[in-house]
């Protein structure tokens, strides 16, 4: 049993916001099923970073989420800032159930153990203008993160965080997150939302015991990234 993450499919599968207009997104949904399926087997499990549809709503995302079910493994979702579909998990879940979409969950203010591993996320925020709505957003997004690591201290095993937004990019970071990843003991953090040239600023590397890394689709080829 193998452990995976990548973020930021931007999937419109029926709708019209297909991303290969844009450099190294040429046919990246057909890209994306062939190393999937390559890399991935029914029992293994895979993280999806945020901004996986770009629905509206669950209804408009049912595509997406039918394309992602039929692929093998177990699915975990996190909030992206472009994921305008989600709703709480009780909505969310009831959806997946009418729907038969029988490998999605939903990783939000949980934590889930998966072989020797538990999963940790939420979405994060990036304090870039330093407006004070951004710090309101950070300090939530840090409870939700810190309610996520006690979760998975009583799961057992380590503790490794998901997050959509970086805590590090450029020369900023978000001080929040990373006390609580230093403060839990956490080694491990991916994280998407960085794509074309942005990538050049995003940071992988180790800080302060963690390690991080950027699993944006077309940062990684849309090959899954191995995690465990």
């Amino acid at each position: 049993m193998a452990l995976f993450v990548i973020g930021d499919l931007h999937l419109s599968i029926e709708g019209d916001k297909s991303m290969e207009k844009f450099r190294g997104w040429e046919n990246y949904v057909e890209r994306l099923s062939v190393n999937w399926r390559a890399a991935i087997k029914p029992e293994d499990s895979i993280v999806l970073a945020g901004d996986t549809s770009w629905g509206m709503s669950l209804g408009e995302a049912l595509p997406d989420f039918r394309f992602i079910d039929a692929l093998p493994g177990a699915k975990y979702l996190i909030k992206g800032n472009h994921d305008y579909w989600w709703e709480t998990r009780a909505k969310m879940e009831r959806f997946f159930a009418e729907n038969g979409l029988t490998t999605l969950n939903i990783l939000h203010n949980s934590a889930v153990r998966v072989g020797d591993v538990s999963l940790c996320g939420t979405r994060g925020w990036m304090m870039e203008d330093g407006k004070p709505e951004d710090r309101k957003i950070t300090v939530r997004e840090a409870m939700r993160l810190e309610t996520s690591l006690r979760a998975a201290e009583t799961l057992g095993g380590e503790k490794v965080v998901f997050l959509h937004y970086p805590p590090i990019y450029g020369g900023g970071c978000s001080p929040d997150i990373l006390e609580l990843l230093r403060r839990y003991g956490v080694r491990r953090c991916y994280y998407g939302h960085i794509h074309a040239d942005g990538c050049a600023h995003a940071f992988n590397g180790e800080r302060d015991g963690t390690v991080f890394r950027l699993a944006s689709g077309d940062f990684v080829n849309f090959r899954p990234l191995l995690v465990e």
